[in-house]
Formats: structure tokens, sequence, C-alpha cells
């Protein structure tokens, strides 16, 4: 958990990224040396920590039921209160706000959609969670987010005296539910070692570097993710047309070099035609737009993820942003007027 956290201790402190002016690098540092003492008076336990968590929607409700499940006093809020009675029924308090919620915790987790709601929802003065937040506390967005937003944050907490850790993770709508999400951690490492007991519930967190790098790590991520989801659906496309038995094909690559996450996770769910979210689309084109823009601002071009936000970008020109990634075979499907719920062909 965490690996190389306390070596990196050691030997350097995370640089800020360039996109933090001077200032807001002088203000975090100072923050990251007082909140860290006054954290390191604190440990991490049920007994001495409050939580809260903002967002308990496909992802947010399994991994802050985790947190309540472990004996964490938890407040929570979700923009749909409905969505959060899950929670509320087991224990947690609902609150009305980011910042009701903030006030009420020491360590407060976000998980939203977009980069629109992160902000709204960290940042906001009359709403938002730094707004409620107290001296020394920390704030954890798990979001999919823009890396440079990920460092204003930190920012913004260092001037309020409180500490920002940007922790996207992976692993989707069953790996919230088992606690084995891989979380991608950013942020002052000694901050980040210190939220390990709560980073352990939910899956295993490696620590990526400073402000806004456990945001670049997801994004790298979901670049693999999406060619190999295209290489996933135009390989089962292909067997249907070639006559194989598309389930038996899949058993026979997934032991093979061919096998992946994805096949595991989304193999059966596609022939089944079950396209529940686990991830939706909508909030996947959100990520590969992100990284396209990362790539613009690096001069890279990566025409694997271009082709792939294209075809993700025709599911929600279909009505079908609401449906999980595993929808990209729909879209597949419609380029070639097949489909492998047919027979006969």
């Amino acid at each position: 958990m965490l690996a190389g956290i306390s070596r990196s201790l050691t030997r350097r402190r995370p640089p800020f990224p360039p996109v933090a002016t001077a200032a807001a690098a002088a203000a975090v540092a100072m923050s990251s040396s007082s909140t860290g003492a006054n954290l390191s008076g604190r440990p991490i336990s049920p007994d001495t920590t409050r939580v809260a968590w903002v967002g308990t929607g496909v992802m947010g409700q399994s991994m802050a039921g985790h947190l309540l499940a472990a004996g964490y006093a938890l407040t929570v809020f979700n923009r749909t209160a409905s969505k959060a009675q899950g929670l509320v029924s087991s224990g947690a308090t609902l609150a009305d706000s980011p910042r009701a919620a903030a006030k009420a915790a020491d360590v407060i987790f976000l998980m939203v959609g977009f980069p629109s709601d992160v902000r709204s929802t960290a940042l906001d003065p009359s709403t938002g969670a730094l707004a409620g937040l107290a001296p020394g506390g920390v704030l954890v967005d798990m979001t999919t987010s823009d890396p440079t937003l990920a460092a204003e944050i930190a920012a913004a907490a260092a001037a309020a005296g409180c500490s920002a850790v940007d922790a996207p993770v992976s692993g989707g709508d069953r790996g919230a539910r088992n606690a084995c999400l891989s979380i991608f951690a950013g942020g002052d490492a000694a901050v980040v070692a210190r939220l390990a007991p709560l980073f352990k519930l939910m899956g295993n967190a490696l620590y990526m570097g400073g402000p806004g790098a456990g945001q670049r790590a997801k994004l790298g991520n979901q670049i693999a993710i999406a060619s190999t989801m295209v290489g996933l659906v135009e390989g089962m496309v292909y067997a249907h047309k070639a006559g194989l038995d598309v389930a038996k094909w899949l058993e026979a690559i997934s032991t093979g070099a061919a096998g992946s996450k994805s096949l595991e996770l989304y193999g059966k769910r596609i022939l089944e035609r079950d396209m529940a979210a686990g991830f939706y689309v909508r909030h996947f084109v959100k990520d590969l737009g992100i990284c396209l823009s990362e790539c613009q601002a690096m001069g890279l071009s990566l025409p694997g993820l271009a082709l792939a936000q294209q075809l993700y970008v025709s599911l929600i020109a279909h009505g079908e942003g609401g449906l999980g990634t595993q929808a990209l075979i729909l879209a597949i499907e419609r380029l070639n007027n097949t489909s492998l719920e047919k027979k006969g062909e």
C-alpha cells in the first residue's frame, strides 16, 4: 500500500506542477509544513477521524459504504438526496451542502461527475467544501478531473490552512463494491501516506507525485482502456461475423495475450446485452476529452485515443450517454449493420 512513499519522503519533496504560480507554490509549502504537523498528532482511525463524502452515485455509494462499515462517523451530501438514502439508513448523517458536510469532517472525499462539478463542490465560496473545512483538514478529490484544477484546489486548500489530494480511481463499479480499486494519489506525500487507513478500505493506493499527478496518472489509464475497449468489441464483432461462438472465443482468448481486465469485466456483459453503467459513457467521453486537451498542450498525437473518443461521442449522439462503457459494441455494430443478437446471418 502506497508503495515507495516512505522512501520518497526521505529523498525529496514532490515538485509543484508548472501550472501553479510561485505564490501558490509557496502557500502550499507553508501549509504542508503546518498542516502536516497538525495531522501527524492525530492518527487516522474511527476513534479520531470524522469523514464526509460528497457524491453517492454508482461508485461513491460503495466507496463511502466501506468507510461507514469500518466504523467511521460519516456525513454525506448528494445533489439528489434520495441517492444517499442507503448510506443514511446505515448510519450516515445527511448534510445539505458540501460546506455543511465539510464542517462535520476532518477528511472530506469528493466523487462527482465533471470538472465543473469538482470546481463548485470544492471552491464555491458559499457552499463549497473548502469554505467549511477547518484548518488542518484534508480534501480528497476522487473524481477523474483536470490536473490543472487539482493544482488550483491544492493551492486554495493551502491558503485555508488545509491540504488537498487528487486521488482518482480505476476499477469500475465492481472494484468499488469489492474494495479493490486502483487509486492514483497526487499531492503532499506525507498527507497521502497518512490517508492510508482510509484508502486501504477502498483499494490499493499508489503515490504518483505532487498536485495533479494523480489526475495525470488516471488520464494515462483512460487512454490505455480506450484502445483496449475498441480492440475488444471489434474482435467480438469479427468473431460473430466469422461464425464463431463468441462466448467460447472470449473464453479462449482470456488466458492468452489478448486477455485483459476489460474482457474480464465487460465480455460477458456485452454478450448478455447488459449495458447498465458501471462507468457512464458520458463520463468516459469527459475523461477522453481531458486527455485530448492534455495531449494538445503537450504536442502529442495519439490517434488511437482520438478514434476511441469519436466512437464514444457517437453513442452520446444516439442518446446512449447513460449506458456503461461496454456500450461501445453498439457503435461498432452500427458501423457494420450487424448485431451480436442476430442469428443466422
